[in-house]
């Protein structure tokens, strides 16, 4: 059966509604409409409330790709999620039959899936321990260190500089 975690940038998306702004975490998924102008700025429909469903998926995955909880934390958002095969003029093409309030959260699991099978340890949080960012690291090395270069990686070899210089 062919892989259906295509949605690397969803997952990255969700990993990273809740940036720290000047020092504050500002979630963007706080509440119902800030969680349907996320979907919708995903191309996702937005309806309903999907806040608290979408925080949870987000927190869940945070904490298994941080080490902190069990992949198997993640089934809560896959029970009742069926692959379902459909024939096309192009061949077989399998589809996921999952339930609308849990479609992201389903879609972002297994893009995560997918990425830690092909490409373990290349999801990360940014190193910037002010920031609580996730990248996805597509250097040859696999040595990336910064949600952006311009963003913390700057702020993070300035702080470096600024402390070199004190203590000469």
């Amino acid at each position: 059966m062919p892989d259906l975690g295509h949605d690397e940038a969803l997952m990255l998306a969700l990993l990273n509604t809740a940036p720290v702004i000047d020092g504050v975490r500002r979630d963007e998924l706080a509440d119902t409409e800030g969680a349907q102008a996320w979907l919708a700025a995903q191309g996702w429909p937005a309806a309903g409330n999907p806040a608290r469903t979408l925080r949870e998926a987000r927190d869940a995955l945070k904490s298994v790709i941080l080490g902190a909880a069990s992949p198997a934390s993640l089934d809560p958002f896959l029970t009742d999620v069926r692959v379902a095969p459909a024939m096309t003029d192009e061949g077989l093409k399998w589809t996921l039959d999952e339930t609308s309030d849990k479609s992201v959260a389903v879609h972002a699991i297994l893009a995560w899936n997918t990425l830690n099978t092909t490409s373990p340890g290349r999801l990360r949080p940014c190193s910037n321990p002010d920031c609580e960012l996730f990248l996805i690291d597509r250097s040859k090395a696999n040595n990336a260190r910064w949600c952006s270069m311009a963003v913390c990686g700057n702020r993070m070899k300035a702080r470096r500089h600024y402390q070199r210089s004190r203590q000469a």
